[in-house]
């Protein structure tokens, strides 16, 4: 059984060399071009444009939608911001050798990835109201997560945290609102 397990020493090189070996492969120009694109949709571009589609076209059911992922998106935000000042892991980029980061970050820390958090949370609401849309949203959370890595901005676990975190408050808030409509 301790073999299955690997040493928190052995996870940390592993980390390591998986954000070496991505960062390397977004240094082919189409690589980096495409992934630093999709990581600035994933700044919010997309989520605010999906939120005000759904808002103008989908009624009261789009409105409602869109105001339960706007209020997952601010707790999202809120609790990486906290985790971040509070754990401060540095960037790869900053103390990784090998690792270069294609575009400049938004903020000092690494832990949680914030785009990957609020992907995942914003995808999990969006997905409970409009389940059509998974194709898209899948396909674009996956992709912010992985531009994270490849961009030199993030480790792995950065974004293996930042997708079990994300899913828990997008499941936490579905719950909320479940809960809050079965109110006398």
């Amino acid at each position: 059984m301790g073999d299955f397990f690997l040493s928190l020493s052995a996870r940390l090189a592993l980390d390591r060399r998986v954000c070496v070996a991505a960062n390397r492969w977004g240094t082919r120009r189409a690589v980096g071009l495409f992934f630093g694109a999709i990581s600035r949709l994933g700044d919010g571009i997309f989520w605010y444009a999906l939120m005000g589609l759904l808002a103008l076209l989908g009624g009261v059911r789009g409105l409602t939608a869109a105001a339960h992922m706007a209020a997952t998106g601010l707790a999202a935000l809120l609790l990486y911001r906290r985790l971040k000042g509070w754990t401060r892991r540095p960037r790869p980029f900053r103390v990784c050798p090998g690792v270069i980061a294609h575009v400049p970050p938004l903020d000092e820390f690494s832990f949680p990835s914030g785009h990957t958090l609020q992907a995942t949370s914003f995808s999990i609401v969006a997905l409970a109201w409009y389940p059509q849309l998974a194709p898209l949203l899948l396909g674009f959370t996956a992709l912010v997560a992985a531009s994270r890595v490849i961009l030199g901005l993030h480790y792995p676990s950065d974004v293996l945290a930042a997708i079990v975190i994300g899913g828990g408050l997008g499941g936490l808030s579905l719950w909320l609102l479940a809960a809050l409509a079965a109110l006398p």
